[in-house]
């Protein structure tokens, strides 16, 4: 269990005062932008949790299904005053859900399948209580320019993104010399958003 604290309360977070939050996520990416969000959280993961879901789903629902899914798992053990953070991320591109990669190939296959095109990136968050559940989704589109056969493998053998959606983390090296453009939160990209998240909590 990790506890990161801060010194000073936000005013504008009033669900601070009724809750301990807890965030429900292994990223590393999701801590560090929880806490620049000044906002006192403990990480709790719980493994083995089932990721599948129906095909029947459109593509910004799929990430929502799972953050739900995920909140489901904690449920019976969750005390009344916790809130919980839990959140899924996809890259949909070509009708298909790019996932995390197997294996080195499949790494440097979806980044050459990333290569000159557009793709969005779809994360769910769910905000959990043994009261309240609220869910949202931010979409963003992200087109890459043209890379390189040897960039590509570059980055896999350096970086060994195989705990990335799509095989890539936009704040690495690979971020720096593919992004041509973003159309929507850079946040989003690396796995919250924290605008989006920071009015809902707002709300809660």
């Amino acid at each position: 269990m990790e506890t990161n604290t801060i010194k000073t309360q936000l005013p504008t977070l009033k669900c601070l005062s009724r809750y301990k939050v807890v965030l429900g996520s292994n990223s590393p990416r999701r801590r560090e932008l929880l806490s620049g969000l000044d906002i006192d959280f403990e990480v709790r993961t719980i493994s083995g949790i089932d990721e599948s879901y129906p095909e029947t789903l459109e593509a910004k629902d799929i990430p929502v299904y799972l953050a739900q899914k995920k909140a489901e798992a904690y449920l019976a053990t969750m005390p009344d005053d916790e809130l919980l953070i839990t959140a899924d991320t996809i890259v949909w591109t070509f009708n298909e859900i790019l996932g995390k990669p197997k294996d080195r190939e499949e790494a440097i296959a979806m980044l050459q399948q990333l290569s000159a095109r557009e793709h969005e990136v779809i994360t769910g968050v769910c905000l959990t209580t043994k009261e309240k559940s609220v869910s949202f989704a931010s979409v963003s589109s992200v087109r890459f320019a043209k890379l390189e056969e040897e960039d590509i493998i570059y980055y896999v053998d350096k970086y060994r993104p195989f705990d990335k959606a799509g095989s890539y983390g936009i704040q690495e090296w690979i971020g720096y010399i593919a992004v041509e453009s973003i159309n929507g939160s850079f946040y989003n990209v690396m796995g919250l958003p924290v605008r989006l998240l920071y009015q809902e909590l707002k709300q809660f």
